[in-house]
């Protein structure tokens, strides 16, 4: 990754640096998933009152949402019609009311689809995609960081006990 750059943490990417921040965060999230227990799938994250209670399983389908939606972006695909036009809060809604009631097996299935297509989507991209021109710290960040926040911020914890 190049550093050098005019604007404050803006970096010059490389498909290689984002294939690997993408992989990493893949991998660390797989590591949790697969030692995951039945009963742990529905352990409460933790979450702001204010905000709808998510279980783990409803922190993954969150994260799988966000990364297909980068996916399809990365693609230049718009968003399915139905959601088109949502809020995040709505969206994250219709993720929950999607997901929330269907078998892990079928998220887990999710899960590796969604890193096959995130895969797929970055190797066909030419070059110079990642390169031309500087991009921020949190730049396709549904791919890693917001992946990271979540496995931090929820996921370990409620299956930590911390929460």
């Amino acid at each position: 990754m190049s550093l050098s750059g005019s604007r404050l943490g803006a970096v010059r990417y490389t498909r290689a640096d984002v294939l690997e921040r993408e992989a990493r965060e893949h991998e660390a999230l797989e590591r949790l998933l697969a030692n995951l227990r039945a009963g742990d799938w529905a352990r409460l994250v933790p979450r702001p009152e204010t905000r709808d209670p998510w279980t783990v399983k409803d922190a993954v389908a969150h994260i799988l949402h966000w990364k297909q939606h980068t996916v399809r972006r990365i693609r230049g695909f718009k968003a399915p019609a139905e959601e088109r036009g949502l809020t995040i809060t709505e969206s994250n809604r219709r993720v929950y009311e999607r997901w929330h009631e269907r078998p892990v097996k079928e998220m887990l299935a999710w899960h590796h689809q969604v890193h096959a297509e995130a895969l797929a989507a970055l190797n066909e991209l030419p070059e110079d995609w990642f390169t031309r021109r500087e991009r921020g710290p949190d730049w396709l960040g549904d791919l890693h960081s917001h992946v990271a926040a979540h496995r931090r911020r929820d996921l370990e914890p409620a299956l930590s006990g911390e929460s």
